[in-house]
């Protein structure tokens, strides 16, 4: 079963930044197109990046100009910067496949207010 493990999230101010990372416990990691989630209180999760195998990204158009996504296949770890955070930013992050979801980790609170 697939472990995944978030870090990162914290609190900070409008217009702040964070850099959040996700690490897989699998075998292979690379074959596997790659997503950012998030949660905010009262709302549907939704995906917000995504990086495929070939390092190709998408991103929500509510972050687009604003989060990068990238990863490491060696450390088996996608990454998020965060970049200008605006309080409707604010919601837990999650990782996972873009499909055939993997079960989820505990996520990684991210609070964006002054």
């Amino acid at each position: 079963q697939v472990q995944l493990v978030e870090s990162g999230g914290g609190l900070v101010q409008p217009g702040g930044s964070l850099r959040l990372s996700c690490a897989a416990s699998i075998a292979i990691f690379s074959i596997y197109p790659m997503g950012w989630y998030r949660q905010a209180p009262g709302k549907q999760r939704e995906l917000v990046a995504r990086i495929g195998s070939d390092g190709d990204t998408n991103y929500a158009d509510s972050v687009k100009g604003r989060f990068t996504i990238s990863r490491d296949n060696v450390k088996k770890t996608v990454y998020l910067q965060m970049n200008s955070l605006k309080p409707e930013d604010t919601a837990v992050y999650y990782c996972n496949r873009d499909v055939s979801l993997w079960s989820w980790g505990q996520g990684t609170q991210v609070t964006v207010s002054s």
